[in-house]
């Protein structure tokens, strides 16, 4: 019975995985339009946002609601990897901890996370040459946008390359975990328009803020210190081979 219990799904990866469905469909939308219709893009530049409604209104609205829900402590099926920012959230541990220990831990995570940020910042501004150099257009800058937003929760789901050099065992632990729409949106500062900087300024508040709360408040984030975060308390269970032996 306990085996049953640990390789059942729980609610919040079921949820994630219709998530991961309908960005997969976003995709496919985009594509179709890329291939057929790429003049829909144009919506993107300058203030085209105003002049006609489009299916990019609506994928505006969807991105604009999803970083909101990052901004508010909310209990539906938001994963605590995300959420622990917020003071909700947070479970202190009964014993005492060293503050060493955290600041080391703090220290030595925000150094691999920074690694990660060079990364895409490179990764960021080859995009932004290409589109300067008229090698790729608008449609493309905004596909590679929705190519991210699905490889999102892939990486949250099946398998996360970045674990690679953060070293994390889970998404909850994840020292990085909101700072997927600032990695989505990235690209996008290429094109001057009201939908491609409204999305990066929002998506870079959202990194700020969990930025300023990592060094504030860095007891939210270790599991040593957190008590939500420990694979004996998860409920999320997002992880698949990671943590599957931990649960048990």
């Amino acid at each position: 019975m306990e085996n049953s219990n640990n390789t059942q799904m729980s609610k919040t990866r079921k949820m994630y995985f219709i998530r991961l469905a309908g960005r997969c469909i976003v995709l496919f939308i985009a594509l179709l339009m890329w291939t057929f219709c790429k003049e829909e893009f144009e919506i993107a530049k300058d203030f085209n946002f105003f002049k006609k409604p489009s299916l990019l209104h609506i994928l505006w609205a969807i991105w604009i609601w999803d970083m909101i829900l990052q901004l508010i402590p909310v209990k539906a099926h938001i994963s605590i990897g995300s959420q622990k920012v917020f003071f909700a959230m947070f479970r202190p541990i009964k014993e005492k901890f060293s503050v060493k220990s955290l600041k080391k831990y703090i220290k030595d995570t925000t150094n691999a996370a920074y690694k990660v940020m060079i990364i895409w910042v490179v990764l960021t501004i080859a995009i932004c040459i290409l589109y300067a150099k008229g090698i790729i257009d608008v449609a493309t800058v905004i596909l590679v946008s929705v190519i991210f937003y699905v490889c999102d929760l892939i990486c949250v789901l099946i398998w996360c390359p970045f674990r690679l050099i953060m070293k994390n065992k889970c998404c909850t632990t994840c020292r990085i975990f909101n700072w997927d729409h600032l990695m989505m949106f990235a690209p996008l500062i290429a094109i001057r328009g009201f939908f491609t900087w409204t999305l990066f300024a929002f998506s870079f508040i959202i990194w700020l803020v969990w930025e300023i709360c990592v060094f504030t408040y860095p007891e939210r984030f270790w599991e040593n210190s957190n008590m939500a975060l420990r694979c004996s308390e998860c409920t999320d269970k997002l992880c698949t081979q990671y943590c599957r032996k931990l649960r048990k």
